[in-house]
């Protein structure tokens, strides 16, 4: 999908709320937690019964419904989703929303699906473990870091899409992983701006601690395929002389920033210069100071007239756009499950998707690609 997606003109959707006490990758389940409490949100489509009981063991891991059952299909999926959990069932249930759409939507007769929902680190495995014995041929999930290490040394010949960064934990065999990483997006930002020619970035970050692994992310980046450091300048003294020194041997500005802190920034900056950010000034609220910043964000935002979007009904009610893009992380989690369930993909596979170009990397995450957009106003259309 990359490849249709040039500097487009467009305008689109993120995060509103502060990223303040986000920290990693897990910073957008953490950003639904924080959010204002939503509607549940339905399934788009009826699904019939599976009869499996749940596992032995009482309230630590307790079977949902409703799906198609597993009796006699080809591709068996088991959902490992923390729904019980007081921080994360809210994301939980959304991913679920996203994965039952995409389910519904291409409607294939030879899928099934289980699921346990489970509130702790005692839960997950119990819940686990009950999957594989119910015959499974691929798990979704769990969606947390801590889930994931503490899943991987468990996991044996049943293959597992966990819905997180694996970075820092050594690859095994048939544990993939699907993330929302906007680390990755600050490695893909690094890369566009060296092939549109930037030679002498330089890099605004904020306190928070998401600004600074957006930080880090760049600049390991930009280092490692320009042989030299950027220039890195912090957003609270990113005004008058100290500013003006950075800008004088800069020709592109990198945006570790939230959109307002952005926005405050790109107010004084020359109009000379252009501008580079993640998805993370893609905002409901309209600053018209954003304008011309050069930006990656998922098709699921940015695209939605795509044939692949709109193949996938958009949720049944209004999201924060933290849960729209855990809904879009489901109907792709869905989309994979299907290929893992078969012969397993080899390293450099690639899938569209509505979250992204996913494409396989030799550790098996499935690295996201995103359009580039450059804004024209930050008010969704």
């Amino acid at each position: 999908m990359q490849n249709l997606a040039p500097w487009l003109l467009g305008a689109g959707l993120w995060m509103a709320a502060s990223v303040a006490s986000a920290t990693g990758a897990d910073y957008i389940l953490r950003q639904n937690a924080l959010a204002a409490p939503q509607a549940s949100v339905p399934v788009t489509a009826p699904l019939a019964q599976d009869t499996a009981s749940a596992p032995a063991g009482g309230s630590a891991a307790t079977q949902a419904s409703p799906w198609p059952s597993l009796e006699g299909r080809k591709v068996r999926i088991g959902l490992l989703l923390p729904q019980a959990s007081p921080l994360l069932g809210e994301a939980a249930s959304v991913v679920r929303a996203g994965f039952a759409a995409a389910l519904a939507s291409e409607a294939r007769g030879d899928v099934g699906v289980t699921e346990y929902a489970f509130a702790d680190r005692t839960g997950l495995e119990q819940a686990y473990r009950a999957l594989v014995a119910h015959g499974v041929n691929v798990v979704v999930g769990p969606m947390t870091r801590g889930e994931i290490g503490q899943l991987a040394p468990l996991t044996g010949s049943v293959p597992v899409l966990a819905l997180n960064t694996t970075e820092g934990l050594a690859p095994r065999p048939k544990f993939y992983s699907l993330s929302l990483s906007v680390e990755a997006e600050a490695r893909q930002v690094a890369s566009l701006m060296k092939e549109d020619g930037v030679q002498r970035p330089l890099l605004v970050f904020g306190a928070d601690t998401l600004s600074q692994r957006l930080r880090d992310a760049f600049l390991e980046t930009w280092t490692a395929r320009r042989g030299t450091a950027p220039a890195v300048l912090a957003f609270d003294t990113a005004s008058g002389a100290a500013l003006d020194a950075a800008l004088s041997g800069a020709d592109a500005v990198f945006f570790a920033l939230p959109a307002r802190e952005s926005a405050q920034l790109k107010m004084i900056l020359p109009s000379d210069r252009p501008a580079y950010a993640t998805s993370l000034v893609n905002v409901r609220e309209s600053l018209p100071a954003l304008s011309g910043v050069r930006f990656v964000d998922m098709p699921w935002l940015l695209m939605p007239e795509h044939p692949l979007v709109r193949q996938y009904p958009r949720p049944a009610q209004a999201l924060t756009v933290p849960t729209e893009r855990l809904y879009a992380l489901g109907v792709d989690a869905y989309r994979l499950a299907q290929r893992l369930a078969g012969t397993p993909p080899a390293p450099g596979a690639r899938v569209d998707g509505v979250t992204g170009e996913l494409r396989l990397q030799r550790d098996l995450q499935f690295q996201r690609t995103l359009p580039r957009w450059v804004k024209i106003d930050s008010a969704q259309p």
